[in-house]
């Protein structure tokens, strides 16, 4: 059975966020997508539009010195999902980052419209962040 076309954009767009390249990577979201961040740190809400969402992402590099890495378990896809199991670590002010993610991203027109991260450990990824 081959790969699902979204499987491949999945591997895209992570290796475009991994290399901070924010122009390739505007070519894979929607201009209206919805960034889910749960918990109860700085990072956390909505974050709605491609400015928006961009910008949660260079904070995660920022507040980090570019040390935010993830590292892709799997990748599962249908027609209007691509759900990553990732791995990440990072490192800010004394503290680390070392747990699994999902990252569940809903596409429409090979476009990602909307996504949410979900942790194994809210708690440690509150602290993380706060």
């Amino acid at each position: 059975m081959a790969d699902h076309p979204h499987i491949a954009l999945f591997h895209r767009t992570l290796a475009a966020f991994s290399a901070g390249d924010m122009d390739a990577l505007a070519e894979f979201f929607h201009p209206d997508v919805v960034w889910h961040i749960g918990g109860r740190n700085p990072l956390a809400g909505d974050h709605r539009g491609r400015e928006a969402t961009f910008a949660f992402f260079g904070r995660e590099f920022e507040l980090t010195g570019g040390t935010y890495r993830p590292r892709l378990h799997d990748v599962l896809a249908n027609d209007e999902h691509m759900v990553g199991l990732l791995h990440v670590t990072a490192s800010r002010e004394a503290k680390t980052l070392d747990m699994d993610y999902a990252l569940v991203l809903h596409v429409m027109d090979g476009l990602i419209t909307e996504g949410w991260v979900m942790t194994t450990d809210p708690p440690a990824y509150d602290e993380f962040w706060s």
